[in-house]
């Protein structure tokens, strides 16, 4: 059941202007998905074992989710927020396993990988890929209280300044970021190693922002040096 959403205050103007409906699940849906299909793809040795357990328990968390708060995301309960850092602290700290055992085999290993380079590049693409999206999952969870805070209370203590925030004229009046929006945040944080378009206005975004780019640098140097040096 999808609760009454009460007028917020546009930014900049103090006028009062309806929030927008909640943010559908399949973006989310879709993420998490895709990390539990790339956990799989990893090489066995920097997989939670047995394989079979992460996607288990994140298609379980996430179902939970979707029966919790059918429809659009709107409902702000203390136990969905739980559940929601839950799947994402899953995502991070398997993926910080698998980023951990493939830079110490890097630094201590020198056969990993010798005849075939592709197979690292592959295993260091799919950690990076997945790096993202814990990110963009976490960007996107603690922003503004989260995906069901913004629904009632879109404008209410930002941690990042977009583009169609400071472009009002391009984007509707009710304009609020979704999940697509802290995943770009997400990739061009780990790509550009830096902020692009989008601010962080918060100490803790700033420094969330800093640990992702420092876990980019650090991955692809290693990752490509290695390549490289088999090569």
């Amino acid at each position: 059941m999808t609760t009454e959403q009460r007028p917020a205050p546009e930014p900049g103007t103090g006028r009062a202007v309806a929030a927008g409906p909640g943010e559908h699940w399949w973006p989310i849906a879709a993420a998490i998905i895709v990390v539990a299909g790339l956990h799989v793809a990893l090489p066995a040795r920097y997989r939670v074992q047995p394989a079979w357990l992460l996607p288990t328990v994140l298609l379980v968390l996430l179902a939970v989710l979707i029966i919790g708060d059918p429809g659009r995301i709107d409902r702000q309960k203390a136990w969905l927020r739980i559940i929601t850092s839950a799947v994402i602290a899953v995502i991070t700290l398997a993926n910080l396993l698998a980023a951990g055992r493939l830079v110490v085999e890097i630094l201590t290993n020198n056969k990993l990988f010798a005849s075939h380079p592709g197979g690292l590049l592959a295993a260091g693409a799919v950690i990076w890929a997945t790096n993202v999206i814990a990110f963009a999952l976490w960007y996107w969870d603690l922003d503004r209280g989260g995906a069901a805070a913004r629904a009632h209370h879109p404008y209410d203590n930002p941690a990042f300044v977009f583009p169609e925030m400071q472009h009002t004229d391009y984007v509707p009046a009710t304009w609020v970021p979704r999940f697509v929006d802290y995943l770009s945040l997400a990739f061009w944080t780990a790509t550009a190693i830096s902020p692009t378009d989008i601010s962080a206005i918060k100490s803790w975004s700033k420094l969330l922002m800093m640990l992702e780019a420092s876990g980019s640098i650090v991955l692809a140097a290693l990752v490509i040096a290695r390549a490289i040096n088999v090569l």
